[in-house]
């Protein structure tokens, strides 16, 4: 019996028979010899078969056969150094596994309702797939990077009674007999706790935001990477976003070129990432637009044309720091040298895909805190642990998020960030 391989596997088999599994990625046939493109998930492989030179009862086989059908193939390997893997299967044999009748995709232009509907197929195109394993990589870069620096993961929960963020994007649920609780927007407070124990620690996991938006920028479900340090001011927390992300692209290169070129993705715009990145603070950032005919006035958060302003004609992202206490969240630390503002940074990609972290070094005061918090009409009997952290050895700590889908749009070249996750949450959509 022939052993099943993988079709990452063939070059190393050139001349040996083989047996490989997959679906259908394309077929065609001239009546004397047919193509068959298999995928298995480690690649993709042409079969070739000859008429003259197989049993009649494959070659009927073959005719059955439709687009994503799973079958078993076996045949010789052959190099071929006009095949993108380098080699190509002489095939003598197939057998259906799972039949595909009128698969809804076909190699045509989709409307984007179509294909989100048909999301669960969709995944099986080459795109999807080159963007999935890229998301892989990133997530990998992710836990090995902060691994090496040390980094403990604590697990935060996604039910809570505290808000991190604006209390207006909140998805709510009853709670038993003890009221609401809401969708995690962010571990951020619970790794602050945990920093106080461990030093420098993390939390990854999906994060909601119940935010009405249907730009390509926003997914009412997203994955969020958050570490948090002991003893880290603003610039500490700014070195370690711009190590952070430098790996993570490093990584991506090195990994995923040949994903990346199939995305048709402008790699030189990647390698171009390198520090140091650059600087501006908030209020230079609005007299800089401001001088470029945009209407922002100062204490405005940046809009997404604001962003992309900023960052034009740049090859490294920018950090914009230092940002007006109001347009931001009470738990950031007030400036000393402004009270107006807060120590704080967003973190703005290249190419005009807006903000991929955003980070501050926290309010370390228990009395700044509790104003914060009771100008922001929060209920302090949800945060009295979260005020325990300034009462019982406070400590100077910062920390941030960065968003895994809006890192891999970026890493990818794509448009939005609906294709950054295999299942995307929106307004509108809640299946498959």
């Amino acid at each position: 019996m022939i052993e099943y391989r993988s079709i990452e596997d063939l070059p190393e088999l050139a001349g040996e028979t083989v047996a490989l599994r997959g679906w259908i990625r394309r077929f065609r046939s001239s009546g004397k010899i047919s193509f068959l493109v298999l995928r298995d998930g480690t690649g993709e492989v042409q079969c070739v078969f000859v008429k003259n030179e197989i049993e009649e009862e494959v070659w009927e086989t073959l005719d059955s056969l439709g687009h994503e059908a799973a079958v078993s193939v076996t045949g010789v390997v052959r190099v071929d150094e006009r095949a993108p893997s380098g080699v190509e299967l002489t095939a003598t044999g197939v057998q259906l596994l799972g039949a595909s009748e009128d698969f809804p995709i076909q190699p045509k232009e989709h409307g984007t309702d179509f294909l989100l509907e048909n999301r669960h197929l969709w995944l099986r195109s080459s795109r999807q797939i080159a963007i999935m394993r890229v998301r892989d990589e990133v997530i990998r870069a992710i836990k090995d990077f902060l691994h090496h620096e040390g980094f403990t993961l604590v697990d935060t929960p996604i039910l809570t009674g505290a808000i991190g963020e604006s209390a207006g994007t909140l998805f709510e649920t009853e709670y038993f007999d003890l009221g609401t609780a809401y969708l995690a927007q962010t571990g951020q407070l619970y790794v602050e706790a945990a920093a106080a124990a461990l030093g420098k620690v993390y939390c990854f996991g999906p994060t909601f935001r119940a935010e009405k938006s249907k730009t390509r920028r926003h997914l009412t479900e997203f994955w969020m990477v958050e570490p948090e340090v002991a003893w880290n001011d603003s610039d500490d927390n700014m070195a370690l976003q711009e190590r952070f992300v430098c790996y993570i692209v490093k990584r991506v290169l090195y990994n995923r070129r040949e994903d990346l070129e199939a995305l048709d993705r402008d790699i030189s715009k990647l390698e171009a990432i390198k520090p140091p990145f650059d600087r501006m603070s908030y209020t230079e950032a609005v007299e800089f637009l401001q001088a470029n005919g945009a209407e922002i006035e100062w204490g405005s958060d940046l809009g997404a044309p604001d962003e992309a302003k900023l960052v034009e004609g740049r090859d490294v992202p920018l950090f914009v720091y230092d940002y007006p206490k109001g347009a931001k969240a009470f738990y950031m630390k007030e400036n000393p040298e402004d009270p107006r503002t807060v120590k704080c940074n967003d973190m703005l990609a290249p190419e005009g895909y807006g903000e991929v972290i955003g980070g501050s070094q926290r309010e370390d005061d228990h009395d700044r805190l509790l104003e914060r918090i009771r100008e922001e009409g929060l209920p302090e009997e949800s945060y009295g642990w979260y005020l325990d952290l300034r009462k019982y050895g406070t400590f100077v700590h910062s920390g941030f998020g960065l968003g895994v889908e809006r890192t891999v749009t970026w890493m990818c070249g794509i448009d939005h960030l609906r294709e950054s996750i295999a299942f995307p949450r929106m307004m509108q959509r809640l299946t498959p």
